[in-house]
Parts: C-alpha cells; structure tokens; sequence
C-alpha cells in the first residue's frame, strides 16, 4: 500500500496486520502506547520540521492508517467521534479526501480563525471558538459520528461555510472552505 499526498476515497486498500510490525512501526516513530485519537491529535499539531518524512499517517472515516518503508498499521478510530480536518483558504487549496496527517498542508498557517460547527439534524452547535490552524494550515475538529452539518469559518474580514457529514464513507479532509 502506498499512500502519497492527500487521499482519496479510492485509496481505501486495507493494509496486512501483524502485531509485531505494529508495534515496532509505532515504536519506531514514538507513537507506542497512543490510541488513533492521541496519535491524530499529535501527528497533526506537529511542525512542519518535526513530521516525520518517511511516515504516511491517513486519517479514515473508521481508521488510522500508518505507513511505512517496512509496515502498515490500522487502528481504530473512536466509535463516538469523528476526527474532521478543516483548511480554509483564501487563494490557493488542494483536493483531498482522506486528510494525510503527515503530508496535507493548507494555506492559512498558524492563523487565528473562528470556528462554529452546527449540527444541521438538531441545530446544535458543536464548536463556536477562536482557533489557531496548525502549522499545516489545517483546524482539527472531533465532532459527533452519524452527523451532518456546516462548518463556517471567519477570518481577517472574510467568511465561507461548507457541508459536512460523519458517516463511515465520509471524507475526513475538507479543503473546499473557501473564504471571500
């Protein structure tokens, strides 16, 4: 399996599983002992001069898929929540998919942006906060599995909002929040 960039929803080939090149790949990149939730959480905070280069890391809508030279690990995903990565941009964007913990890189670094996740079915609000995107550009948000709703997002004087949903085919990697 190899996974390069962003993902697509064709890139859904279920890696071999053994035990022993688990942990040694998870050993390997100082992820043993974390769970999907705590490695996404990590892998994607990162800077840019920490990530790893010889580590794909694709978010799936069930798993984390871990990929190297020698292994791939999947793990499972929290049954409860969903793990949704959000790139607003202004100019310049990517299409992807499946969000690549270790290669997906958005416009908007380390910029503070507001953030209101609403959860179309109940009108709930899920997230109405300031957020500073990660050295990838990206804002990472766990919301409710099963959902569907709008992410809006301002930002120096510009607003954009898109459609999401957290079903088992759903993308995990938005990079269609355009900002005008």
């Amino acid at each position: 399996m190899v996974l390069a960039g962003c993902g697509t929803a064709a890139d859904s080939e279920e890696p071999v599983a053994d035990a022993a090149q688990d942990e040694s790949l998870l050993a390997e990149h100082g992820l043993q002992g974390l769970d999907a939730r705590e490695i996404v959480d990590h892998l994607d905070s990162l800077a840019a001069v920490d990530r790893p280069v010889d580590l794909m890391a694709s978010v799936r809508a069930e798993e984390l898929v871990l990929t190297d030279a020698t292994a791939d690990v999947a793990l499972d995903m929290p049954e409860d929540v969903f793990y949704l990565a959000v790139a607003p941009y202004v100019a310049q964007t990517h299409e992807c998919y499946f969000h690549s913990l270790t290669t997906c890189q958005g416009e908007l670094v380390e910029q503070d942006v507001q953030v209101r996740v609403t959860d179309e079915s109940t009108g709930q609000v899920l997230v109405d906060e300031v957020r500073t995107t990660f050295e990838n550009g990206f804002v990472g948000l766990w919301v409710p599995r099963g959902a569907a709703g709008t992410v809006e997002v301002s930002y120096d004087g510009k607003s954009g909002v898109v459609e999401y949903t957290t079903g088992a085919d759903s993308a995990t990697c938005v990079t269609t929040l355009q900002l005008t």
